[in-house]
């Protein structure tokens, strides 16, 4: 989920519906959505959802080749449409505005390092279905049944780090700790483009660390609220 913003003045507004619904954890869901023939973006960009007056920005999981749209999305106990997604019926008709944002990958010769906590995975997804996969992917998160899209993301990228910060009985390939403590333990020295995507904690913490520790690295950031 992202911020609560007015829809730009200049925005086109599609139709869409609500196709399918699934959980990917206790506190996670899943949405399809209709693809308006005439909607295009780029891998990494959002989506503004409207809903009964609410607007949430949320970003995209599918590829832009895919005939769906898909979006994960985390249900906030307080989160007024969050809650509403969880519950409104199949076939419910919503609007969106987009795409948005600048999100998105730029090739180079440096490494790309992926780093995501929880539904912040979401538009690196998109990247990785659009055939991005030459990189290393670290997903934060508190458990492993948190680990939504690994199925798909660990064949299909060079690098998969799962982090858990709080590992209670957490599988081998695990790293039991942030990913700020995996990029300060076992990111050898060197110039890297990071992306960044998730809480506003994670983005802090790790800008400060790759200014202390790989200097001449690029940094883009994409902020979860």
């Amino acid at each position: 989920m992202r911020q609560l913003r007015p829809v730009e003045a200049n925005s086109e507004i599609y139709s869409t519906e609500l196709l399918d619904r699934r959980w990917l954890s206790k506190k996670t869901i899943e949405l399809k959505l209709v693809k308006p023939p005439l909607f295009t973006f780029n891998p990494g960009q959002r989506i503004c959802l409207i809903h009964k007056s609410v607007e949430r920005d949320y970003s995209l999981v599918s590829a832009p080749a895919d005939t769906d749209l898909i979006l994960c999305i985390r249900k906030v106990h307080t989160g007024i449409l969050s809650s509403q997604l969880s519950e409104i019926a199949l076939g419910t008709r919503l609007r969106f505005t987009g795409p948005h944002g600048y999100f998105t990958f730029k090739p180079s010769n440096r490494p790309a390092i992926f780093v995501a906590t929880g539904t912040g995975l979401a538009p690196f997804c998109s990247m990785v279905r659009s055939g991005i996969t030459d990189i290393a992917l670290l997903h934060g998160v508190s458990l492993a049944a948190d680990l939504y899209y690994a199925d798909f993301i660990k064949p299909a990228v060079k690098h998969y780090i799962p982090c858990l910060s709080k590992p209670n009985g957490s599988p081998e390939d695990c790293f039991n700790g942030r990913v700020t403590d995996y990029l300060q333990k076992n990111l050898p020295p060197g110039k890297y483009d990071f992306y960044l995507c998730g809480s506003r904690d994670m983005i802090h913490d790790v800008t400060v660390l790759v200014d202390e520790r790989f200097e001449g690295s690029l940094i883009y950031t994409e902020i979860y609220y």
